[in-house]
């Protein structure tokens, strides 16, 4: 791995943070091309070791992965300056975005803005998939498991853990057979004193606003945001989507801090904004926080509700990377582990197709048809909804992408300009 100094850091993932669109599989998707393919900072394996590592964890996928690449590069330092960067330009936008929605309830320009950035994706997503593909399919084992997972999140709408975990069984038992080349792994297993110091310094700063928003005033608004999104950081496997359906019926119909319409209105200002998806629930705060301001002004709680929302969601995130890498990157030698990470590698191919056929979907296609008994649940396009234009850019994009080996800048930035125009225009 090379090294890289603290300005560079900020200059990689400023980059990486700016053009972070798309949701999780685009934001993998921009990672790998920056991190692994174009600066040649992290190796390929290492990649998909902490992308394995990262696709367990409940909380945004692609920003633990961030931090954990952050981390690889200069330890602390590195994953606060990765994990965070990845998070503030979307911070900032939603949290601009929802002051406007509340003063003008009105940011359908805002979404014409970005209506050429999501079909590039979907280009961006496919070369990602490409490459990662041809390092991680080893051989036709690892093809079925990969197609079996698409199939059991798509069609199927399996547990995302229980897909994942089902994987590295199977990894494990295909290495009791079939003898595979292992690298040698020569880090010390981490101190149980530094975990442990670790893990109490995380645990302090992600409880500490609930600690002093409790003591100031138990009974706030503030307070239950911050036990609500709290827990909701725990339990949010499978990313954004699994989570916001939860998100959504408890901010509405429990706690009435937002009205159902308005959930999908925040929804469309996540989804044109950059960074994690999950950043969503930031919007959540802030008109749950606007809607019932207690003693202060509504424009000001509103970004307190913001900060604290943002805090108790991401908080864990760097718990987990800080405290648990150290044992990831340990374990990277142990044949047991190698094989169900292996494994599990095949099976997150089949997670980010799963994650991209959704987003081609919702790109591309007005309406989409639900299948669901027994056993099937999935949705297929209604192709007489298609949407010329945004599969226009999608096409520009893919030949952009494979025929000519443009770069994010130039694809995002070509298709971001039709967009806009396509949006004005007609």
């Amino acid at each position: 791995m090379n090294k890289i100094g603290i300005k560079e850091l900020f200059k990689v993932w400023s980059y990486v943070a700016a053009h972070s669109f798309g949701g999780p599989a685009g934001q993998i998707a921009v990672i790998h091309k920056l991190v692994v393919e174009d600066k040649k900072l992290i190796s390929e394996e290492r990649f998909l070791h902490a992308l394995n590592f990262c696709m367990l964890l409940p909380g945004p996928e692609a920003q633990q992965l961030a931090t954990y690449m952050g981390w690889l590069m200069a330890k602390w330092r590195g994953g606060l300056i990765a994990g965070g960067l990845f998070i503030l330009p979307g911070f900032l936008s939603i949290l601009a975005l929802s002051y406007l929605y509340v003063l003008f309830n009105d940011v359908s320009w805002v979404q014409g803005l970005f209506y050429g950035m999501k079909p590039a994706i979907i280009a961006i997503v496919m070369a990602a998939l490409y490459k990662i593909s041809k390092k991680s399919l080893k051989n036709s084992f690892y093809w079925a498991l990969a197609v079996f997972s698409f199939m059991a999140l798509f069609f199927f709408k399996l547990s995302f853990p229980l897909v994942v975990i089902g994987s590295g069984v199977l990894g494990i038992l295909y290495g009791k057979f079939v003898k595979q080349h292992h690298s040698e792994n020569n880090i010390e297993k981490p101190k149980l004193t530094h975990t442990l110091k670790t893990l109490f310094t995380w645990l302090f700063i992600w409880m500490s606003p609930v600690l002093l928003v409790f003591i100031i005033n138990p009974d706030s608004n503030f307070h239950t945001i911050n036990i609500f999104f709290s827990k909701m950081s725990l339990v949010t496997f499978g990313g954004a989507y699994a989570a916001l359906s939860y998100v959504a019926q408890q901010g509405v119909e429990v706690y009435g801090w937002l009205q159902s319409g308005e959930m999908l209105d925040g929804l469309a200002l996540a989804e044109t904004t950059p960074g994690p998806l999950i950043q969503v629930v930031q919007y959540v705060g802030f008109m749950g926080a606007y809607r019932f301001p207690g003693e202060m002004s509504p424009l000001l709680s509103a970004l307190w509700g913001s900060i604290l929302t943002t805090w108790m969601t991401f908080a864990p995130c760097f718990l987990f990377i800080f405290t648990f890498a150290p044992y990831v990157e340990y374990i990277r030698g142990v044949k047991l582990f190698t094989d169900a990470l292996s494994a599990i590698t095949a099976s997150v191919v089949g997670v980010i197709f799963n994650l991209s056929v959704w987003f081609v979907l919702n790109s591309l296609f007005q309406k989409t048809i639900l299948v669901e008994d027994s056993l099937l649940n999935f949705s297929y396009p209604q192709i007489s909804s298609i949407d010329f234009y945004a599969a226009g850019i999608c096409i520009l994009a893919l030949v952009l992408q494979f025929k000519f080996k443009k770069g994010l800048f130039t694809i995002l930035g070509m298709s971001t300009a039709l967009g806009i125009a396509i949006k004005t225009l007609l």
